[in-house]
């Protein structure tokens, strides 16, 4: 049998974040309910190893996106019951996506691919988001334009579309901002997590194994993202997430400071250190360090993503070269 670890692959909260569900590595989807205190609800088995997980907005199901290209929803309301297959791509899935109201499941896979259909019939494909021209590592439907999705591709990108029509509305290329950090000329800019804040229109991207977060505004009007900061870390960033009042959070491979706590002041973010929720998480962080020391010099886990290219021609004419050396010496 194929033994996993207990490495988390995937995890989520809830909408109210009434319910969590992680997967890991040994093959598990495992459901709490949060409040009045953590409860776990089920654990249940999946098919293949997962990639993503969202929680529908009418807090009843689970879907799961894995590596073989399926996805599978799981009921809240009956937690014992077996996974049912809603979709499946040929490719890798990376992320999974869900409409605010739950109308539309939108994939993103290895083959440059975003995928909208709809969630009662989801055989039924409403558009195609073509334009990437790598794997599409991340995506994420803004909550309070609804119609807008914006994604994130190994191509070095971040793309906004209009995506029950497919149309690509704006194309932003990361290497344009963040080119003059980095001495590399072939430097890619994978990004690895995106989060929003509704009030004021935020984006924040993380980019997999570099150590800068970076701030962008949404223009609905004008469809298009407006770069505002960047925010250089001293280690390798490993997750960001936006509180609603617009306070930025970024979990980094560091143990001296795990956590940092940047607050938005005259249209800039500046770092805080006198909070006691910082504080008081980083403490915790730091006496359970074990759990993430295996993770801390990890190598980039999307670089075995990339399309890999061959010389084909190279090597035709090097063994048409040695066929013709053959029939030469057999002449002599």
């Amino acid at each position: 049998t194929d033994k996993g670890s207990d490495d988390i692959l995937a995890f989520a909260f809830s909408p109210s974040g009434d319910y969590f569900a992680l997967t890991d590595d040994s093959k598990r989807l495992i459901l709490f309910h949060t409040k009045p205190s953590w409860e776990c609800v089920s654990v249940r088995f999946v098919n293949r190893r997962c990639t993503s997980l969202i929680i529908t907005a009418a807090e009843d199901k689970i879907l799961v996106a894995d590596k073989s290209g399926d996805v599978y929803s799981y009921s809240i309301t009956e937690p014992q019951a077996d996974g049912k297959l809603e979709l499946g791509h040929l490719s890798l899935l990376l992320d999974v996506a869900l409409s605010p109201d739950d109308r539309y499941i939108l994939t993103a896979d290895r083959d440059e691919k975003i995928r909208v259909s709809l969630a009662k019939a989801p055989y039924n494909i409403v558009s195609y988001c073509l334009g990437h021209k790598e794997f599409v590592s991340k995506i994420l439907v803004i909550p309070n334009y609804p119609d807008l999705l914006l994604s994130a591709s190994g191509d070095s990108t971040l793309r906004l579309w209009e995506y029950k029509s497919g149309e690509e509305l704006y194309c932003c290329h990361l290497s344009n901002i963040c080119g003059p950090e980095t001495t590399k000329t072939d430097q890619k800019y994978p990004v690895s997590r995106i989060t929003y804040c509704c009030q004021g229109g935020y984006v924040a991207v993380l980019c997999d194994c570099i150590p800068t977060v970076y701030v962008f505004q949404l223009d609905a009007v004008a469809h298009q993202l407006v770069y505002r900061q960047q925010i250089s870390l001293k280690r390798k960033g490993w997750d960001i997430a936006f509180e609603e009042t617009g306070d930025l959070w970024i979990l980094q491979e560091d143990n001296e400071a795990p956590l940092q706590l940047y607050r938005p002041c005259d249209g800039q973010w500046k770092v805080v250190t006198d909070d006691k929720r910082l504080q008081k998480m980083s403490k915790y962080l730091q006496d359970n360090w074990t759990v993430f020391e295996g993770f801390v010099g990890a190598e980039s886990h999307y670089s075995s993503l990339y399309k890999a290219s061959f010389d084909n021609m190279a090597a035709y004419l090097q063994r048409k070269e040695e066929r013709l050396q053959q029939q030469k010496k057999k002449r002599q």
